[in-house]
């Protein structure tokens, strides 16, 4: 099978459709050997926030020593991207004199935080084992797998064969009924911000969206939460007692900002001072404290993890696409706020790093989202919006956003595919100005294409 080939056979598992609950993924693991039984796992689930905060665990993880599977949707520059691997790789050197002859000292040891994807040969690899399950499947008339349960199986065997110590697992969506929640070996979930979004499956309260995510949640296991709003505060409350599992709620009132600019952010929490992290966001400080809590919940487990780790890792940390500088003069900045709760996040961004700025928007979004909600906590900050229509199958006209965005912003241009609107925008701005892409992060692998910037 050539990668070219797998691709298809992942791809054309969209047309077979689904089936509610988990018995799809737990059949189709069944015929690989259950591979998530032999590994631990921190299970993160959230509206906004969960790539973030499982790029700190893992940092922190691997700078502690762990070897540490991550599995994380959806891919925005790379298609193996999903499934990747954190770990500290060490190097020494040996300290010359002024002639160049080594001085009789130890050598100096130097580590860094190195991430690799999975392969193509490795995806080719255990796309052929699951294409023979899922043939056995379906001679039995059972559902073909989707996509997301292939993906996932994937990463399960990936991992295992990788000998990783723990993985820190994304869900895909909600949690209850979603793939990833047929794992058992849970050291610990985390629920990060959770708000109003994917409305037509999870539910149309906070309340019902939070119970879907808390789903996440098994007996007896530590619970890490983001300082939620109180409706979904309450629903956390009561199936952590439900489940007798013991639950943390991150306190942002104790949080201190020191330092904080374009260049990252110095803040302090609890008993951790001037801690530093390279991401950007009002957002990600937040983030950084729910994966401190969480490394403190491992440590109690038995996991070794230092001081001088958490330091390390956070510092280490980093997420593409979110709040993300890609040029400079003028700065041109990506995000993936696509529904309500990151659009008021963006917008503090905003009053936080681009103050009195002329900003020019390039916006797009799925037609599932409420983009008029993105709109009203954005749209006052723009000077001009350009819109486009994602290469997505969900994705809304641009069209159809500008007549929107009209509401919000004087001057709209509609500009229909990315190139375009990448260099009008050039051709609007000046050098102390700024470009804003963001809405779905289905989109944003073009910008950086368009751009030029180096995709991994």
């Amino acid at each position: 099978m050539t990668i070219v080939e797998a691709y298809k056979f992942i791809e054309e598992s969209n047309k077979y459709g689904s089936v509610l609950g988990l018995s799809s993924m737990k059949t189709l693991l069944a015929r690989l050997g259950n591979p998530q039984e032999q590994l631990k796992f921190v299970h993160v689930a959230g509206t906004n926030g969960k790539g973030t905060t499982a790029a700190y665990i893992s940092a922190v993880l691997a700078a502690a020593g762990y070897y540490v599977g991550r599995y994380i949707s959806p891919a925005v520059l790379n298609k193996r991207e999903i499934i990747q691997i954190s770990y500290k790789y060490e190097a020494s050197h040996i300290i010359s004199n002024e002639n160049g002859q080594k001085r009789d000292t130890e050598p100096v040891k130097h580590s860094s935080i190195l991430t690799k994807y999975i392969s193509e040969e490795d995806i080719t690899c255990y796309v052929e084992q699951i294409q023979k399950a899922c043939v056995s499947i379906t001679a039995e008339g059972l559902p073909h797998p989707t996509v997301f349960e292939i993906e996932t199986a994937m990463s399960f065997l990936y991992f295992l064969d990788s000998k990783c110590q723990i993985v820190v697992l994304e869900v895909g969506l909600g949690g209850r009924l979603d793939a990833t929640n047929v794992i058992n070996t849970v050291e610990c979930a985390v629920l990060t911000s959770i708000s109003m979004d994917h409305m037509h499956i999870l539910g149309n309260t906070l309340e019902q969206i939070a119970r879907e995510k808390a789903g996440i949640i098994k007996p007896g296991i530590e619970v890490i939460s983001y300082d939620q709003k109180p409706e979904a505060r309450k629903v956390i409350e009561e199936v952590c007692k439900e489940m007798e599992s013991g639950v943390t709620f991150a306190d942002f009132n104790n949080i201190k900002i020191e330092e904080q600019d374009l260049k990252g952010t110095i803040f302090s929490y609890e008993e951790w001072k001037h801690l530093h992290i390279n991401l950007l966001g009002e957002n990600q400080v937040k983030n950084a404290v729910t994966a401190i809590l969480t490394i403190k919940a491992l440590q109690r487990s038995g996991y070794s993890i230092t001081e001088e780790d958490i330091y390390t890792g956070l510092s280490n940390a980093s997420w593409r696409g979110r709040f993300e500088i890609l040029k400079r003069e003028p700065l041109f900045i990506v995000d993936g706020a696509h529904n309500e709760d990151a659009a008021v996040s963006l917008a503090k961004n905003i009053n936080i790093y681009l103050k009195n700025k002329r900003i020019i928007y390039i916006m797009g979004v799925l037609a599932d989202k409420d983009y008029n909600a993105v709109l009203k906590h954005t749209g006052k900050y723009a000077s001009v919006i350009l819109t486009i229509t994602p290469d997505n199958s969900r994705g809304l006209s641009s069209s159809v956003l500008a007549e929107a965005a009209n509401q919000y912003c004087s001057v709209v241009y509609d500009c229909s595919r990315v190139p375009d609107a990448v260099k009008m925008a050039y051709n609007i701005a000046g050098e102390s100005d700024v470009i804003l892409a963001f809405g779905s992060l289905s989109y944003l692998k073009e910008v950086y294409q368009v751009l030029d910037v180096t995709i991994k």
